[in-house]
C-alpha cells in the first residue's frame, strides 16, 4: 500500500527534522520525504495541513495486564489505549500470571498483540523463574521468543548472589538486564516518600535509600560483570547523579522515568487521593526539578508512562490500602508536554525522550522518520483542547487523577507500517 502525507509539520529530532512537507509511504516503510520518488503513483493521500507528525512513541513500561488480570485490562484494551496515545511501540513487563518466564507465554503475548493488531509488543522476560529471586530462568529461550530484555520487575532479588550469576550469564550471552532498584528491606510496607508529609499524615514512608541502596549494588555488579544495563523509573535526586557518574566511567547504563515523576512531587498526599499512590512514589520537589535536570543533561533518556491500568475498586480505599499504579498511556504526550508549558523542557528534547531515547536504550528499530524505516508515526493537533475523562478513556484502567483535566494537544491519528490503527472520532 502506498501513502502520502501531504503538507504536515515533519517533526523528527533524530534527523534533525523540523518542517512542512510531505512524508511518502510504500511497502510497510518511509520511502522518501519531500519530493515523491519516481513512479509512486495511485497512493492513498492524508492532509496533515496545519498538524504535525511525527514518529511513533516507544514506551517502555506498558502494563497489558494479560495473561491473569482479566478485571484490570487486556493486551486488546491496552493496544487500543496505546495507539490512541500515539504510542506504536511498548514494551510490557514480565508479571502477569503466569509469569512470562516460559517462551510459552512470551509468545502468548506476542500472538495476542498481533490479533488485536494494534502497537508492536515487546515483552519483558522474567531474570528468574516466577520472579522469585531464586533459580535462573532459561534467559536465551525467552529472548529467541522474543523477549526484547531480562527483568525481575520490582520483585526484589535479596540473594546478591543469585543476581550476580544472573548477570554473569547475561552477559555471556550479551543479554539486556532491566533493573527496577528498591531495597525491599527498606521499603517494605511503605506507600509514600519518606518524608514531612507522609509524617503528618500517618502514611508508611520509602525513604530515598531505598532507591538509591539497591542502585549501589546494583552498579557495582554491573561493573563486576560488563552486563548491559537499563534502570527503570528513577525517582531521586541521589539516583540521578549515581547514573550520571556511572556513565562517566563507562559503564553501559542508560534510565528512564515516569512521566508523574517528573510532573508531580509528594504535596499531592494533602489530597489523601490513592490515585496519586504509586511506586517508586512521588517524592519531594528536589527530586522532581533533579529528574528533569538529569534528562537535558542526557543521563535519562527515555520518559514513560508507567502505565498500570486498575479496576475502579482497586482506588476505593484508604490511601495505603490501594493498588499503587496509574493508568496514563493514552494520554502521555500531551501529559509530558505540560514540562514544555512550565518551561522545564523543550519540544525537541520531549519528543527524543518519547522515541528514539526509548528505542535506543532497548535497542529497537523505532521512533524515527528516517527514510527507510518502519513507516511507525501519528498526526497531532498542536492546537486543539480537550478533557480527558471516564467516559472518552480508551484504557479498561479507571485509575487516573488526570481524569476530568483539559489538555492541550491531541493525536489524531496513529499509523503503524503505513497502515492507520486508530482515528480520532
Amino acid at each position: 500500500m502506498k501513502l502520502r502525507v501531504r503538507n504536515g509539520r515533519l517533526i523528527d529530532p533524530s534527523q534533525g527534522l523540523d518542517a512542512v512537507t510531505d512524508l511518502f509511504v510504500d511497502n510497510q516503510k518511509i520511502v522518501a520525504i519531500g519530493e515523491a520518488p519516481d513512479g509512486f503513483d495511485g497512493a492513498e493521500e492524508v492532509d496533515a495541513t496545519g498538524k504535525w507528525v511525527l514518529p511513533g512513541l516507544v514506551d517502555v513500561a506498558v502494563s497489558l495486564r494479560e495473561p491473569g488480570f482479566s478485571q484490570k485490562g487486556s493486551i486488546a484494551t491496552e493496544g487500543r489505549a496505546a495507539v490512541s496515545g500515539g504510542v506504536t511501540t511498548l514494551v510490557c513487563p514480565p508479571n502477569t500470571n503466569p509469569i512470562v518466564d516460559t517462551p510459552a507465554v512470551a509468545a502468548l503475548i506476542q500472538d495476542k498483540a498481533d490479533e488485536a493488531g494494534m502497537a508492536n509488543v515487546f515483552p519483558l522476560g522474567a531474570l528468574t523463574q516466577g520472579l522469585e529471586g531464586v533459580h535462573l530462568s532459561n534467559m536465551v529461550s525467552l529472548t529467541d521468543a522474543g523477549c526484547i530484555a531480562l527483568s525481575n520487575d520490582r520483585y526484589a532479588m535479596a540473594d546478591t548472589k543469585v543476581l550476580s550469576r544472573a548477570l554473569e550469564y547475561a552477559a555471556t550471552h550479551d543479554l539486556l538486564v532491566v533493573f527496577h532498584p528498591d531495597e525491599k528491606s527498606l521499603s517494605e510496607g511503605g506507600c509514600a516518600h519518606e518524608g514531612l508529609l507522609s509524617t503528618m499524615h500517618g502514611l508508611a514512608g520509602i525513604p530515598e535509600t531505598a532507591e538509591t541502596v539497591a542502585l549501589m549494588r546494583d552498579l557495582l555488579l554491573i561493573e563486576k560483570t560488563g552486563v548491559r544495563a537499563h534502570f527503570a523509573r528513577l525517582s531521586c535526586a541521589k539516583s540521578v547523579e549515581m547514573v550520571a557518574d556511572a556513565k562517566a566511567s563507562g559503564l553501559d547504563v542508560t534510565a528512564d522515568v515516569a512521566a508523574h515523576n517528573l510532573l508531580l512531587s509528594d504535596d499531592v498526599l494533602n489530597q489523601f487521593d490513592g490515585h496519586y499512590h504509586v511506586l517508586p512514589p512521588l517524592r519531594g520537589e528536589n527530586d522532581r526539578l533533579t529528574l528533569i535536570e538529569g534528562i537535558k543533561g542526557g543521563v535519562i533518556s527515555a520518559i514513560c508512562s508507567d502505565h498500570q491500568p486498575h479496576e475502579k475498586m482497586a482506588k476505593i480505599a484508604p490511601f495505603a490500602a490501594t493498588e499503587p499504579g496509574m493508568a496514563n498511556v493514552e494520554i502521555l504526550l500531551p501529559l509530558v508536554m505540560q514540562l514544555m508549558d512550565e518551561g522545564d523542557l523543550d519540544f525537541s528534547t520531549v519528543l527524543s525522550c518519547l522515541t528514539s531515547g526509548p528505542a535506543a536504550c532497548f535497542g529497537l528499530e523505532a521512533g524515527s522518520l528516517a527514510v527507510g524505516s518502519f513507516a511507525d508515526f501519528l498526526i497531532f493537533d498542536s492546537t486543539v483542547h480537550w478533557k480527558w475523562t471516564v467516559e472518552n478513556r480508551k484504557t479498561k484502567g479507571q485509575n487516573s487523577p488526570y481524569f476530568g483535566e483539559e489538555f492541550i494537544g491531541r493525536v489524531m491519528a496513529t499509523f503503524i507500517s503505513g497502515q492507520k490503527v486508530y482515528q480520532m472520532a
